[in-house]
């Protein structure tokens, strides 16, 4: 399971990418799709990038183009399903708070009944 900037980066790696395999994007680029109220630095930035490199979502290649650090990125399937496990993710929580609200509905009827009956 991704941290939350772990998943911020990589849902901006995939936007970027814009469903092909490869895309050459700058830390500017990522920068400009993320959240800016957590401030991103570019060593932070490099950092999650290899952690995700490291988790199999992409291969990348570190280059520099007029001065400029450039990252050249190759998704891997699990990079590609991301977007789908994400909304899964979403999906499953839904079901869960469902559940609860279900399970505080009957406890509840449970209780009206049990107090009809010995009150």
């Amino acid at each position: 399971m991704l941290s939350k900037c772990e998943s911020e980066v990589m849902s901006a790696v995939f936007d970027l990418c814009d469903g092909t395999e490869s895309c050459l994007i700058s830390h500017l680029d990522i920068m400009s799709v993320l959240p800016a109220k957590r401030r991103y630095s570019e060593e932070r930035l490099e950092e999650i990038l290899l952690n995700l490199k490291s988790d199999g979502y992409f291969d990348l290649i570190l280059s520099e183009r007029k001065g400029e650090k450039m990252y050249v990125i190759n998704l891997k399937e699990s990079g590609f399903s991301f977007k789908r496990q994400k909304n899964q993710q979403k999906r499953d929580i839904g079901f869960k708070i469902f559940l609860a609200f279900i399970g505080a509905v009957a406890t509840f009827i449970f209780g009206l009944i049990l107090k009809a009956i010995f009150g």
